[in-house]
C-alpha cells in the first residue's frame, strides 16, 4: 500500500471543490429561483440532491486526480491528463453560469455534452492509462452528467 500524500491530497481535494464554490457562488441567486419557477420533468430530484451529489462528484474527481498526479507514471503522461482533467473543470465551472445565469437551456445542453465528450473521450482515456483506478473513479460523474444532459433537455423542451 502506497503511502498517502497529505499536502498533495489535500490540493487534490481544493481545486474542484473550490471550483464548485465558486461556480455555486456566482449562481447563488438564481440557482434556486430558476429551479424552482421551471417546469422540470420527470425524475427531475429536490434542489437539495445537486449541492449533495456535486460535492461528492468534485470529491471522487479530488481523489481521481490525486492518484493521478501522485503515480509513478511519466510525468508528460501525467501532464496531459491533468490538463484535460483542468479543462474539464473549466467547462464545468460555466455549466451552472449558462443555466441558471442566463437560462440559455439549449446551450447548457449543448455544453453538457461537450464536457460529457470531452471527459470520455480525452480525460478518463488518460487517467486509465495512467491509473485505472482514476479512470473508474470517474465513472458516477459521466453517469450523473447524462442524467443532468437529460434534465437540462427536458427542461428547455418544457420551457419553450
Amino acid at each position: 500500500m502506497k503511502k498517502i500524500k497529505w499536502k498533495y491530497l489535500i490540493i487534490s481535494l481544493a481545486i474542484p471543490l473550490g471550483v464548485g464554490a465558486l461556480s455555486a457562488l456566482l449562481t447563488i441567486g438564481n440557482t434556486k429561483e430558476v429551479y424552482s419557477s421551471i417546469t422540470k420533468p420527470f425524475l427531475a430530484p429536490p434542489s437539495w440532491v445537486f449541492s449533495v451529489i456535486w460535492t461528492s462528484l468534485f470529491i471522487l474527481m479530488g481523489i481521481s486526480s490525486y492518484l493521478v498526479y501522485t503515480s509513478r507514471t511519466c510525468s508528460q503522461k501525467k501532464r496531459l491528463a491533468l490538463k484535460f482533467y483542468l479543462i474539464q473543470l473549466i467547462f464545468v465551472f460555466f455549466w451552472p453560469i449558462i443555466f441558471f445565469n442566463y437560462e440559455l437551456f439549449l446551450l447548457a445542453f449543448v455544453w453538457l455534452l461537450i464536457i460529457i465528450i470531452f471527459i470520455v473521450a480525452l480525460m478518463i482515456k488518460e487517467f486509465f492509462r495512467i491509473n485505472k483506478v482514476s479512470a473508474l473513479i470517474q465513472l458516477p460523474y459521466v453517469l450523473w452528467l447524462i442524467f443532468a444532459g437529460y434534465l437540462n433537455l427536458a427542461i428547455f423542451i418544457l420551457n419553450l
